[in-house]
């Protein structure tokens, strides 16, 4: 009370203690774990916010593949996190980048282990998991190690494998019996796995024919309600295709295609089944990315007319042979699926021939197309074609990287 009998504030109070609840859980929002523990600290509003379940939906963990002080914290951090607040979790990612000793993959093993155990009992609302880059075929990982790592990783997928909406098994590198062991585990006790977005690029290591196993083509099978599927070409086959068409073909919008020139893909896919899967999944679009991948031979027996392609990806090219050359490719083939191609990439060394008249006329053809990046050597007048192209209205380039 003042002298005239007024109620006053206290002189420490400042507008921190009226912030409202959305502008508090703003701050919370930006703030990184230390900084939230010492935050909640402050007063019992602020402990409370600290546990609003908002904060803990989204969680991005990356473990270092080198020995060091600081990257130690990663480990024994990430389980703290899950012990505390692993009950919000709905969207989890965790990146384990280029182990490098043996000791590291066991460290890694053992936390995932505790992580995923701790995950599976106190979380039932995990939409979406992404686990990438673990190339589990190096040396690196002991055959004990890996064994334990699959092992946890199969029985929380078990557990979570009907709430699960999206999974990321990127990089993987397993066998095709490791492989289908994982992904079957989401069907565990059911028929069918609920999983709508499935990354499986690179899953399976190099060199493996996946296309001409039949236990992968069954574990595939299980897939009802797939919207988008990643995944490498030496996977496809007729039988695949056919599954698709008869289990996903009122969901299925997306597949993603990746072509690696040590993956065999040889196989004979007819178009045939490309064009019943096509006229199953009415909005299907497939996008194809080839990694040092260039002879045209190779990729028309890949690229079927049949196919309705959105974008296309060549990466990594090199002409080391003189009498390879990529016109054929830019002038008989691309110019098949001007109709439906809307973005294209190219990477490759194109120093013993011109190719600029040919990239503009394919431009030119592809009504849809509004992106095009590409690196190689090109003459400064082809810009200024195809500017002058796209100013006159004769082709839909949007965006125009070189």
């Amino acid at each position: 009370m003042d002298e005239e009998g007024q109620l006053t504030q206290p002189q420490d109070q400042s507008c921190w203690a009226t912030l409202p609840d959305v502008c508090l859980h703003r701050i919370f929002w930006w703030l990184g774990d230390k900084d939230r523990s010492r935050a909640a600290l402050v007063c019992r509003r602020w402990n409370q916010m600290m546990y609003s379940a908002d904060l803990w939906r989204y969680r991005a963990i990356t473990f270092s593949g080198r020995h060091s002080r600081v990257h130690a914290y990663e480990f024994e951090s990430a389980v703290w996190y899950v012990k505390k607040f692993g009950r919000y979790l709905e969207h989890l990612e965790i990146k384990f980048l280029t182990p490098y000793s043996v000791v590291l993959t066991k460290k890694f093993q053992v936390t995932m282990q505790g992580l995923l155990s701790c995950l599976g009992k106190r979380n039932n609302r995990l939409k979406s998991l992404s686990i990438q880059y673990l190339e589990l075929d190096r040396l690196v990982w002991r055959n004990s190690v890996r064994s334990l790592f699959l092992k946890s990783l199969s029985s929380f997928l078990k557990k979570m494998g009907k709430h699960l909406d999206h999974l990321n098994l990127k990089g993987a590198r397993l066998t095709v019996e490791q492989g289908c062991h994982i992904l079957n585990s989401l069907s565990y006790l059911r028929t069918e796995s609920a999983v709508s977005e499935l990354n499986i690029e690179d899953y399976f290591s190099h060199r493996l024919a996946v296309y001409s196993s039949p236990q992968f083509n069954q574990t595939m099978a299980t897939f009802r309600n797939l919207v988008s599927l990643t995944l490498n070409y030496n996977c496809i086959s007729d039988e695949l295709l056919e599954n698709l068409g008869e289990n996903n073909a009122g969901t299925l919008w997306s597949m993603n295609i990746k072509c690696h020139v040590h993956d065999p893909h040889g196989q004979v896919v007819w178009g045939m089944s490309w064009a019943k899967l096509a006229r199953y999944a009415t909005k299907l679009k497939v996008n194809f990315v080839f990694e040092k991948v260039v002879q045209y031979e190779r990729l028309a027996r890949i690229l079927l007319q049949e196919i309705p392609i959105r974008s296309i990806s060549l990466r990594n090219c090199s002409f080391s042979n003189p009498d390879w050359s990529m016109k054929p490719t830019l002038t008989d083939l691309l110019p098949t699926f001007r109709h439906t191609l809307q973005k294209l990439s190219f990477e490759f060394n194109n120093n013993h021939e011109s190719l600029d008249e040919e990239l503009h006329l394919l431009i030119l053809s592809c009504r849809e197309l509004f992106y095009f990046n590409i690196w190689a050597f090109l003459d400064v007048n082809f810009v200024e074609q195809i500017l002058k192209s796209q100013e006159e209205g004769r082709c839909a380039l949007r965006t125009l990287k070189i």
